[in-house]
């Protein structure tokens, strides 16, 4: 009775192995995608007070007009790259949302989807969901986890439409300069592909400031730009994102969100709103950035070599010295040392040999699971 396609994709692995915390008492989670901050409370009292004044309803299909308008605003004013709030923004319930109308509105069946690996774990599922082929891209360690022109042009075959892209990226905190985004659009304006850009993670940038791939010249065109408030303002319940592209993509997107979706919550709207005037992220990006440093020292003084990440807050140290799978080092870390920490080979196989641990928990905490760690590996 069940569709071939969900046949074909497998639970995620992530949800999978978290399973196994619960119940467990005394366990430090390195595991959770989310920051540890609440929600600015001002942004928290403008979704409070559109309730309060009885605004409950649905909004537009494509979300308020003006969140849709404050948004193209913000956007020309901190990129310098203007959108029309009519034609070319539609709000999204979450950037996963997004995805899969970016991919349901571009992709036929047999159509070849890119995406470089280590990458999240619902890109894959979704592209086969959308009735498209995912082909990997590998990444690896000596090249900061990083694709280059030629590592896509290897990839390309005939039936290739797009990249799916993801910077600073989920699970290793890596990002691109705009020189190293330079030598990419060349291949993918050359081969005439579309870029499905996730940059939700782009507020928590440490070493230069982010740089929107529809910036760069002649991509405005053939980029959907995904984002949201969920890392950036800490609103990862709010479930609000937001799609930027060619009219007569995201026209093909609303119809499809029209239909399943209806519209984003309005509370969650005013909310982010509210939240495109607060710098709150300035805030996290320091304390972020403090913990990452923490966290990579700990793991290269434990023998666990760690990249330090350009943003995000996740980590990527290898284990390949354990002489264990990436499975096996994290449940016997969690049941022996009760520390929580993702599997690399759920984010593709080139992430077998990896562990993902996120710094979005307090320093004493992080403090306490590189204290067990070392125990952990002292017994290997």
């Amino acid at each position: 009775m069940i569709s071939k396609n969900v046949q074909n994709i497998s639970q995620s692995g992530i949800r999978r192995f978290f399973d196994l915390i619960i119940g467990m008492e005394d366990v430090i989670s390195l595991g959770v995608g989310e920051p540890d901050f609440p929600t600015p409370w001002q942004i928290r009292e403008e979704a409070v007070y559109s309730i309060e004044k009885g605004q409950t309803s649905y909004t537009s299909n494509a979300g308020l007009p003006l969140l849709r308008e404050r948004l193209v605003e913000y956007i020309a004013e901190k990129y310098g790259i203007s959108y029309d709030s009519k034609t070319e923004s539609l709000i999204t319930v979450g950037v996963s949302e997004g995805l899969d109308l970016a991919l349901r509105a571009i992709v036929d069946p047999g159509d070849v989807v890119l995406i470089p690996e280590p990458c999240y774990v619902s890109y894959k599922p979704c592209v086969i969901l959308a009735g498209g082929t995912p082909v990997s891209i590998p990444t690896t360690i000596e090249d900061k986890f990083k694709i280059t022109p030629q590592k896509i042009k290897e990839k390309i075959g005939e039936k290739t439409k797009a990249l799916l892209i993801c910077y600073p990226n989920n699970p290793t905190g890596m990002t691109y300069t705009k020189d190293e985004l330079l030598e990419i659009v060349k291949v993918c304006k050359e081969k005439n592909i579309i870029v499905i850009s996730d940059e939700i993670y782009g507020l928590l940038s440490y070493e230069r400031p982010h740089t929107p791939l529809a910036t760069i010249d002649g991509m405005k065109e053939r980029t959907i730009w995904l984002s949201g408030f969920s890392k950036g303002y800490a609103m990862t319940g709010w479930r609000i994102g937001y799609a930027l592209g060619p009219c007569e993509i995201i026209s093909a997107m609303a119809k499809i969100h029209q239909y399943t979706m209806l519209c984003a919550p309005i509370m969650s709207q005013y909310a982010a709103l509210h939240a495109l005037s607060s710098n709150s992220y300035k805030e996290m990006i320091d304390e972020f950035s403090r913990r990452r440093r923490l966290v990579v020292d700990g793991l290269n003084s434990i023998d666990l070599y760690c990249l330090i990440p350009d943003g995000a807050f996740y980590v990527f140290p290898s284990i390949r010295n354990t002489g264990l799978s990436s499975s096996d080092f994290s449940e016997k870390l969690l049941f022996e040392e009760k520390v929580a920490t993702v599997p690399g080979n759920v984010f593709g196989e080139c992430g077998e040999g990896f562990i993902r641990c996120s710094y979005a928990t307090s320093i004493e905490k992080l403090e306490k699971a590189l204290e067990r760690m070392k125990k952990f590996l002292t017994r290997r």
